[in-house]
């Protein structure tokens, strides 16, 4: 998609979820009325979140205002090592390499394992965001030998994992183990086969 945009959103558009570009920066809807008042126009009264700094804020649009869809690209890209709250990721293709912030990586950080490819969001050529797989492999680096008999606990356990996360997972596994997560519910899927 190069070139010069002309496609635009109107009011009636807006919804949650929908990124558009607010005095030059992106932004994404969080939460969306519809206010219809006896008389008058329509108003859509809007949370939005500034997708680079991260500020929340309300705004009311009238029905007439029109909108510019926020310039957002996704890239392929390697997740490589963390430093000082600072998350580096390269490009598999140029071999750039950018930095997140640990809150822009937020919960991901959970997940995040050397070479996992994840989707970085940039608007130009700042990173904002970045989206997991569905689900990733982790090595259990610590669990509690299951002692049989210990009904209060039912058949799981916790256990932590090589990113310092720690979940729920069935009494068999042990530590060494390596087991599939679901990056969206953070819950344990499947013990891996090596």
């Amino acid at each position: 998609m190069h070139g010069v945009m002309c496609f635009m959103y109107e009011a009636s558009d807006l919804r949650k979820g929908l990124r558009i570009k607010l005095d030059g920066e992106p932004h994404i809807i969080t939460d969306f009325n519809f206010v219809k008042p006896g008389k008058g126009q329509a108003l859509y009264r809007c949370k939005l979140k500034n997708l680079i700094t991260g500020a929340q804020f309300d705004r009311t649009f009238r029905s007439v205002d029109v909108f510019e869809p926020a310039d957002l690209q996704q890239k392929k890209m390697q997740y490589l090592y963390e430093e000082e709250g600072r998350y580096c990721f390269m490009d598999t293709e140029t071999f750039e390499q950018v930095y997140l912030t640990a809150e822009q990586v937020g919960e991901a950080r959970n997940f995040l394992v050397e070479n996992l490819e994840v989707g970085v969001l940039f608007f130009g050529d700042k990173p904002l965001d970045i989206t997991l797989p569905n689900a990733v492999d982790l090595v259990v680096t610590q669990a509690d030998p299951w002692v049989k008999g210990d009904t209060v606990a039912g058949n799981t356990k916790p256990v932590t994992v090589e990113t310092g996360y720690v979940l729920q997972v069935p009494s068999f596994i042990e530590q060494g183990d390596k087991i599939r997560v679901d990056t969206r519910t953070g819950e344990y899927l499947t013990r891996v086969k090596e």
